[in-house]
């Protein structure tokens, strides 16, 4: 194990309505990331990934492409304070 971090990723492009927030959960659980991933009025989708820095930088990796519906267009990434999430849920 490495070391723990948590990270806030904004996605934008074609990420609504493509089963996006569900392949983020996928690839969390299948890494043992822990979080939440939501869709935002502005159209983007916003994910809380906290965990293992290998497993989390995965997951990141894996959001750049999406699912294959998704489009993205833009990824924003930012350092953020664990919040000692159990588990990976997709909020409404």
């Amino acid at each position: 194990m490495g070391r723990v971090v948590a990270k806030r990723v904004q996605v934008f492009g074609r990420v609504q309505g493509v089963f996006f927030r569900a392949f983020v959960r996928d690839e969390a659980l299948k890494f043992g990331v822990r979080g939440f991933v939501r869709n935002l009025s502005d159209g983007s989708v916003e994910a809380h990934l906290e965990g293992d820095e290998d497993a989390v930088h995965k997951v990141v990796s894996a959001m750049r492409i999406g699912p294959p519906a998704a489009k993205v267009v833009e990824l924003k990434e930012e350092d953020v304070e664990a919040q000692g999430f159990e588990g990976f849920t997709i909020l409404r």
